[in-house]
C-alpha cells in the first residue's frame, strides 16, 4: 500500500512509521502531489483539493495533521465514500495554555506594565482584576474547551458551556444550548468561542449579540474566523473601549494591513499561532499510527473520523 505523506515529519518520525509499518510503501515529499496510485494521504489539509483528489483514483483515506477540514472538497470527498480523519484533540494543551495565558495578561495589567518596562517609568497601572468569581462562556466546548474549563476553574472562575445539543460537559458547572445563547451572553466576563467554521456558525454571532455582552467583556476567538464579522467586531470594541478581544483567528488570513482590528488598542491580533508546539506533529502522528493500525486490521472506524456531511 503507498502512503504518501505531503509534508515532512523528523526523521526519527518517518523511521519509525517505517519500520513499525513494514508492509507498507512510505513517500515523504513537501509540496509535491501525492503518486497516482496512493491509497492513503497523510497531509496538513490546504493542499486537498477536487482535481488533487480526482487524480488518485485508488485514494481510500485522507489523515489530516490538523484539526480543520472546512477548505477541503467535503462533498466530493464524501461522493467518493473517502474516509478523512483530522488531528481533533491534539491542541488543547497549548492552546488552553495560550487562552488563559492571555485572560491573565488582562486581568493583572501585563500589557501595560510591559509599556511601562519598554519607557523606563515606575508606575501603576490601574484596572488590574482578579479572576475568582468571574464568569466564562466557552462556545463550542470540545477537547479545547474543557481544558480550557478545568483550568480556569482552579482560579474560582464559573464556566458555562455551550454546544449544539444542550448535553452537558463535565468541566462546566452548566451547559446551555446554542439557541439559549442570548440568554446567557450578559452574564459572562470572559466569552470563549471554540466554534468550527460550517454553514451553521458562519457570522453566528452578530451585532445584536455583542449588544447583550458586558461593557468590559473579554471576547476571545481561537476556532475559527468566520464565526464574527469583522465589522461587527470592530463596532463592538470601538463602542465600549473597555472591552478587549483575543483573536488568533480572522475571517481573511493573513490579517490585511488595512483592517481596522490593527488599529484598534483593545484589540490583540495573534497569528494563528496558539496551537504551536514542539510536539505538534508528535501528537499528530500518534493518531495517525493508531488509526494504521486498525486499517489493517479492517476496522475503518478510526479515531476523529470526520463527519463530511457536517463538516466537522
Amino acid at each position: 500500500m503507498i502512503i504518501q505523506f505531503t509534508f515532512e515529519p523528523k526523521p526519527k518520525m518517518q523511521k519509525q512509521l517505517i519500520e513499525t509499518f513494514t508492509q507498507h510503501e512510505f513517500l515523504f515529499a513537501k509540496g509535491t502531489a501525492p503518486r497516482p496510485d496512493t491509497e492513503i494521504w497523510v497531509t496538513y489539509g490546504e493542499d486537498v483539493t477536487k482535481e488533487t483528489v480526482a487524480a488518485l483514483p485508488q485514494l481510500k483515506w485522507i489523515s489530516v495533521a490538523s484539526a480543520g477540514i472546512e477548505k477541503m472538497p467535503l462533498v466530493y470527498l464524501s461522493d467518493r465514500q473517502i474516509h478523512v480523519t483530522n488531528a481533533r484533540g491534539i491542541h488543547k494543551t497549548p492552546m488552553a495554555e495560550s487562552i488563559v495565558g492571555h485572560i491573565l495578561s488582562l486581568y493583572r495589567s501585563l500589557p501595560a506594565i510591559y509599556q511601562l518596562n519598554e519607557k523606563k517609568e515606575w508606575d501603576k497601572p490601574k484596572g488590574s482584576r482578579e479572576l475568582r468569581g468571574e464568569t466564562a462562556l466557552i462556545l463550542g466546548p470540545g477537547a479545547i474547551g474543557a481544558e480550557v474549563a478545568r483550568l480556569l476553574t482552579a482560579f474560582g472562575v464559573h464556566i458555562i458551556a455551550c454546544n449544539r445539543s444542550g448535553n452537558s460537559v463535565e468541566e462546566a458547572e452548566q451547559t446551555i444550548r446554542l439557541d439559549e445563547l442570548t440568554n446567557y451572553l450578559g452574564e459572562a466576563n470572559i466569552v470563549l468561542s471554540l466554534l468550527p467554521s460550517t454553514n451553521e456558525t458562519r457570522h453566528l454571532l452578530t451585532n445584536e449579540h455583542f449588544e447583550i455582552m458586558k461593557e468590559d467583556v473579554i471576547f476571545m476567538n481561537f476556532g475559527r474566523g468566520d464565526v464574527v464579522a469583522e465589522k461587527h467586531l470592530v463596532a463592538a470594541l470601538e463602542s465600549s473601549p473597555k472591552r478587549h478581544a483575543v483573536l488568533d483567528v480572522f475571517e481573511v488570513e493573513p490579517l490585511p494591513p488595512t483592517s481596522k482590528l490593527w488599529q484598534l488598542e483593545n484589540a490583540i491580533i495573534s497569528p494563528h499561532i496558539s496551537s504551536h508546539s514542539a510536539f505538534y506533529v508528535e501528537r499528530a502522528m500518534e493518531i495517525f499510527s493508531e488509526n494504521l493500525s486498525k486499517w489493517e486490521s479492517g476496522d475503518t472506524k478510526l479515531r476523529n473520523l470526520v463527519d463530511l456531511k457536517a463538516g466537522y
